[in-house]
């Protein structure tokens, strides 16, 4: 019985923290939120040379109804911003990226909404996405990756998680957050995309 439990706990961890050595490709998406460690990552993968353009994504929580502010390294991101994207457009200059190069979306409320509306802004640019790398929080991989496929089904993800709030794919059992955090991701996914595929029947 403790085998068993013990292959269950890997397979859920091998399926929340989703997980892909970045290639070469055509954008970075940066799905919105607070923190600003996943557009620092988007901007060093910037730097390397590994993709064009980055699209940073996102207006506020639908829960809070605004931006709820700068959740890490406040000291260096201290302006008073409106939206996650300009949040987020703020720390990829500050970290390299010219913003020429970084694409606009500041509507989406929730992630599904960062995927819809991020590829209606690259089809509005009649831009090809082969490839993408995608940037996010390590226990959020799984379904930011899910819906973001869903919306680029020909596209080849690299996901790049990106350790924002001391969760980790190592980490993750040794306290009660870390199990609240992954677990609770678990039942969003099989909730959110249970109404999903009742809605296509």
């Amino acid at each position: 019985m403790k085998e068993e439990y013990g292959k269950f706990l890997a397979q859920m961890e091998e399926f929340i923290f989703a997980e892909k050595k970045p290639e070469k490709a055509d954008i970075i998406f940066v799905p919105g939120n607070g923190y600003p460690q996943m557009a620092e990552k988007a901007a060093q993968l910037y730097r390397q040379g590994l993709a064009a353009f980055v699209l940073p994504s996102g207006r506020y929580s639908v829960v809070t109804g605004k931006f709820s502010g700068v959740l890490a390294k406040e000291d260096v991101y201290d302006e008073d911003y409106e939206t996650e994207w300009e949040f987020l457009k703020e720390v990829l200059v500050k970290n390299g990226v010219p913003m020429e190069n970084i694409l606009r979306e500041d509507q989406a409320t929730f992630t599904y909404e960062n995927a819809i509306y991020s590829r209606q802004v690259t089809d509005s640019r009649n831009l090809k996405i082969e490839k993408a790398i995608l940037c996010c929080k390590a226990y959020h991989a799984r379904r930011c990756l899910m819906y973001y496929q869903l919306l680029y089904p020909n596209t080849e993800f690299f996901v790049v998680p990106v350790d924002a709030d001391g969760i980790t794919r190592e980490n993750w059992l040794e306290g009660e957050e870390g199990i609240n955090a992954v677990t609770g991701e678990v039942s969003r996914i099989v909730k959110q995309f249970s109404l999903m595929l009742k809605k296509q029947e």
